[in-house]
């Protein structure tokens, strides 16, 4: 019997969840094994997962689980060193050169354990299977923007926190705009709009008045150098760095002519190699949303890295919903999306002792 280990997130300002109650109902019916810890910030109670047949487990209790169960979660694990002997599906962030991801690998490499990363469940024609990226897009878009209106009141953009639903945080945003500016709106240009995070940074962007300048692969197969990014007071990165992704914003952007103001890196992959906004070196939090990189005339650069989670009910019910087909083939992990996931893992992970 397939048993999946819901795990409690860890990180501070992670309240979204990769199943819901009706996906746990679902897998519980076709007879798997669900087990779901409890959490003190999930968006979804607990309550609602044992209504749904799940078994309940303390917070935190996944490294003393089954050997044989898979251990879900979405986010980073504790970073304290010790091998996994699980197998284990979230969002690794180990393929790329990142250096906490070469240690989460060597983690698996002494453990015996196995990454199914999220971010490769792909299907026959590499296609993401399921991501949160539409509402990356959203939110990215919306912490750009009041980083923007706060440049205009003379300031830098205050602590961010858990919208309930989308609604509210449009409300906010366009009062935050009205004071700051009036009818007055920065343009944007979007690269990636035709994803699933552009398409979420241009709606946002649409709805708050912005007019946006979308680019894709067309765009920007020239490989650059690509002045317009200057020409525009807001830049929306919804690209993942990946080989051959060019550099959209180089090092000596700050100091160079520019009506740039605000960069939302939304892929925020700031530790890669091959990252395609060169102005800073480092993720942005919640209570710090933006870097300012260069003062007169400022340039601030909001590079969140788990900004669904400011949206964590709509995220989550999305992610879950379509994630959900995939979690009810677990019991063939070696085919399908998963065996290219076990696949992707098999060529990056480093030998034992290494």
């Amino acid at each position: 019997m397939t048993h999946l280990w819901v795990r409690a997130e860890q990180r501070p300002n992670e309240d979204r969840v990769g199943i819901t109650p009706r996906g746990v109902a679902a897998l519980v019916a076709q007879g798997m094994r669900v087990t779901v810890e409890e959490s003190r910030s999930r968006v979804i109670g607990i309550g609602a997962y044992r209504d749904a047949g799940a078994e309940i487990a303390p917070e935190g209790s996944w490294p003393q689980a089954p050997r044989e169960a898979l251990i879900f979660g979405l986010k980073e694990l504790p970073e304290d060193g010790t091998p996994l002997v699980h197998r284990h599906i979230m969002f690794g962030h180990a393929y790329k050169g990142q250096p906490a991801g070469q240690v989460l690998l060597r983690r698996f490499a002494a453990g015996g354990g196995a990454l199914y990363d999220l971010e490769y469940l792909v299907d026959v024609e590499g296609r993401r299977v399921a991501a949160f990226g539409y509402w990356a897009g959203y939110a990215g878009a919306a912490v750009s923007l009041f980083a923007w209106a706060a440049q205009r009141a003379g300031g830098i953009c205050a602590p961010v926190s858990v919208w309930p639903n989308s609604p509210e945080m449009e409300a906010d945003l366009r009062a935050a705009l009205d004071a700051a500016a009036g009818a007055e709106r920065p343009r944007a240009l979007v690269i990636g709009a035709l994803g699933r995070v552009g398409s979420g940074a241009s709606d946002l962007c649409e709805k708050m008045g912005v007019r946006v300048t979308q680019w894709d692969m067309a765009e920007t197969a020239h490989g650059g150098p690509f002045p317009e990014v200057l020409e525009h007071e807001l830049f929306l990165n919804c690209i993942l760095a990946r080989p051959g992704t060019p550099v959209f914003v180089p090092a000596s952007a700050p100091g160079d002519a520019r009506r740039l103001r605000v960069i939302g890196d939304i892929a925020c992959d700031p530790d890669s190699d091959f990252s395609p906004v060169k102005v800073y070196d480092r993720a942005t939090s919640w209570d710090a949303p933006v870097l300012r990189v260069h003062e007169d005339p400022p340039l601030d650069v909001m590079a969140i890295d788990n900004l669904p989670s400011l949206l964590p009910l709509e995220s989550s019910e999305d992610f879950a919903g379509q994630l959900l087909p995939w979690l009810t083939r677990l019991e063939a992990l070696e085919d399908g999306v998963w065996g290219r996931a076990r696949e992707t893992f098999e060529q990056h992970k480093p030998e034992a002792g290494t």
